[in-house]
């Protein structure tokens, strides 16, 4: 599983609760070079779910330097913004002059809850832009630093690409859309050595999670806690999962052992989704 040599960008890996610095330490740990890319300005619209800071970005970067002794670099970047996208790419070539391993993680919701006939359009597209047209922004502009030597491509969709969540449809939609676009692009990227796979996970105890515990508990009159453990009851594992569980099977994925899988969409999940 070692990637000494490889060098990973993982977006919305800005934080330390979240999956993608998961990702990013488990990478770093088997000595990839890292790329920590987030949006790290303060939000245009206000969210009881914590984001990322640009402080914490070079924290994080200068803890992953020192700890695993690999290169690391902090890029601020909007995933919705296709020239800040752009100028991440340029930074990236500059910097390494190259990727092998892209783990597009930025995800984000927005207007929830809400069902389909009054969710507000602007919230509903925000969601969609920033889940499935940044994992496309990105990958086009990081694919040509991949083209010449092969590499892999990880996306991080989610159980609700699959199974619908209830007042979330946007992030449901967009989802699926992500899984979707991952089977095209293992299609047509596999004559350049490029694999791409999906992940999704189901309930990961990250900041999104508490949040939906809490959103949940006020809508149904309980508390997070009553929430969490209705919820623990659906997944046949008994409990939320970790998000280094989910940076695990990032970490096969992304690695040699994996050459031969492209195209699929993992669940990571407990249980909670079996599929044939």
């Amino acid at each position: 599983m070692k990637l000494e040599g490889n060098v990973a960008l993982i977006t919305g890996s800005g934080k330390k609760s979240g999956i993608g610095f998961a990702i990013a330490k488990k990478f770093a740990s088997q000595g990839a070079d890292i790329v920590i890319a987030d949006y790290g300005d303060k939000p245009a619209v206000e969210s009881d779910v914590k984001t990322g800071t640009l402080s914490e970005m070079k924290i994080i970067v200068e803890e992953l330097r020192t700890r695993f002794n690999i290169n690391a670099l902090a890029v601020n970047v909007d995933v919705t913004d296709t020239a800040a996208v752009s100028a991440m790419a340029d930074t990236v070539k500059e910097e390494f002059g190259k990727i092998d391993i892209l783990c597009n993680n930025a995800g984000a919701t927005f207007g929830v809850p809400n069902g389909i006939h009054t969710y507000g359009e602007s919230d509903w597209l925000k969601t969609i832009d920033v889940n499935l047209h940044g994992v496309f922004r990105v990958s086009k502009a990081m694919v040509p630093l991949m083209q010449n030597h092969g590499g892999a491509i990880i996306n991080i969709a989610s159980r609700a690409g699959k199974v619908p969540a209830l007042f979330n449809g946007a992030y449901s939609v967009s989802k699926a859309g992500v899984i979707m676009l991952t089977k095209v692009m293992a299609r047509e990227l596999s004559r350049l050595n490029i694999r791409v796979n999906a992940i999704c996970p189901g309930q990961i105890m990250t900041d999104l999670e508490k949040w939906r515990f809490g959103l949940e508990a006020r809508f149904f009159n309980t508390t997070p806690e009553e929430q969490e453990e209705k919820m623990c009851r659906t997944i046949p594992l008994g409990r939320i999962g970790k998000p280094e569980e989910v940076a695990d099977t990032a970490l096969f994925l992304a690695g040699e052992t994996a050459s031969y899988v492209t195209g699929q969409a993992v669940n990571v999940c407990g249980g909670q989704l079996m599929e044939l």
